[in-house]
């Protein structure tokens, strides 16, 4: 599974979907698995670039988890400038799109609104199993309305069809400090366009990024629910049109690039990141996904997870010796120092020897001594490669 993971982040980079380093990261830590139940996970698409179905109650109301290619579309369309963002997602997609924003605004708070109650729990169930409640809630309300209580955000992102016409009231729930939407807007019953708009002051800047073809935001079924279960009005805009339903004051100007191409007022700074990854990002990236694992690996007590971890970071290590001419890093000194640790039951050497129940890295000295030293030498090649 993990090298399947790895193959295909190679394959979204390598097509031009993935971009950001801190969201390579992210799909890195991130398994989902973890989003999807054991009812479901035959059918996911983590091998492959699909949706992943994690819901089903019947022929028109079913969900899905978006496929790798358009995640990436999705969250790097965002923009992330910042790691204390607050981020507004509608439509909960079983938590693991809120779970790898996080990873890009590990300071910045995240509200997730769901129309289906069913899909709102297992999407708590899942982010409370992997403790990220603290910064991410679900709330269960009409995505349509946005969360008008807690504007301006500076980050909206709709993960399901929404027509033009619904998408004011959230247009005007952004931070006119440079906020930015991101939504698929059209015909919920044939094809949407992924729009990103940018707000800057009352000028509202848009520029349309492809062609998609998605399930309605918020169904009818979903719709009769809410209305049993609170006491639901959906929002009227005061200033309103009332002809083609937008806001009088609202107008969005399309251009081809809404940075590049636009004139921002001094309050609406913005520092987009590098969205390139080159093999020194990847470089980085490994490199310090290693040391995590290995750090986790000095705590655990399950020797399965740690001769898992062992191989995993032999993957990751012959990956990096594939390009590694283009690295400035020791990469001699990164494997002599990884083949010196020798955990019973983990490595070759000790294939036919039984495993250890009560085995613990944290009781064998040597063993420990060898993961610190490995540890340290990635780390040096890691500011070695910032630096």
């Amino acid at each position: 599974m993990f090298e399947a993971k790895i193959q295909l982040l190679f394959s979204l980079i390598g097509n031009g979907y993935l971009k950001d380093r801190r969201l390579f990261r992210a799909f890195l830590d991130e398994n989902i698995e973890d989003f999807i139940s054991e009812e479901y996970i035959y059918h996911a698409g983590y091998f492959v670039d699909r949706p992943s179905l994690f819901y089903h109650k019947n022929v028109d109301n079913y969900r899905t988890i978006s496929a790798p290619h358009m995640i990436c579309i999705m969250l790097q369309g965002l923009l992330f400038t910042r790691p204390d963002e607050d981020l507004l997602i509608l439509g909960a997609k079983s938590g693991f799109i809120s779970a790898l924003a996080h990873k890009l605004i590990p300071e910045g708070n995240i509200t997730v609104v769901e129309a289906n109650s069913d899909v709102a729990k297992i999407t708590l169930e899942n982010l409370n199993k992997l403790n990220y409640t603290e910064k991410i809630r679900i709330l269960v309300k009409n995505p349509l309305e946005g969360v008008p209580d807690q504007k301006p955000w500076k980050k909206i992102l709709v993960t399901g069809a929404i027509t033009e016409d619904k998408i004011y009231p959230l247009l005007e729930q952004l931070d006119p400090d440079g906020g930015v939407l991101f939504a698929p807007i059209g015909n919920i019953e044939q094809t949407q366009t992924y729009t990103q708009i940018l707000r800057v002051g009352d000028d509202f800047f848009g520029k349309k990024q492809l062609q998609v073809q998605f399930s309605p935001l918020m169904t009818k079924v979903e719709l009769d629910e809410l209305e049993l279960v609170m006491d639901f009005d959906e929002e009227i805009i005061e200033d309103q049109n009332k002809e083609d339903g937008k806001p009088s004051h609202i107008s969005i100007k399309y251009t081809s690039s809404i940075l590049d191409e636009i004139d921002l007022k001094p309050n609406a700074k913005m520092n987009p990141p590098n969205l390139i990854i080159q093999p020194i990002d990847v470089g980085i990236v490994f490199l310090e996904y290693i040391d995590d694992i290995t750090e986790r690996m000095k705590k655990s007590e399950q020797v399965r997870e740690i001769a898992s971890n062992i191989e995993n970071i032999g993957i990751l290590i012959s990956i990096i010796e594939n390009f590694k001419d283009k690295l400035n890093i020791s990469f001699e000194q990164i494997a002599s120092s990884f083949n010196h640790i020798k955990i019973p039951g983990t490595n070759s050497d000790f294939k036919d020897q039984p495993r250890v129940s009560n085995f613990t890295l944290e009781t064998n000295k040597t063993i420990l001594s060898s993961l610190n030293q490995f540890q340290q030498v990635i780390r040096k090649e890691v500011n070695k490669l910032k630096s």
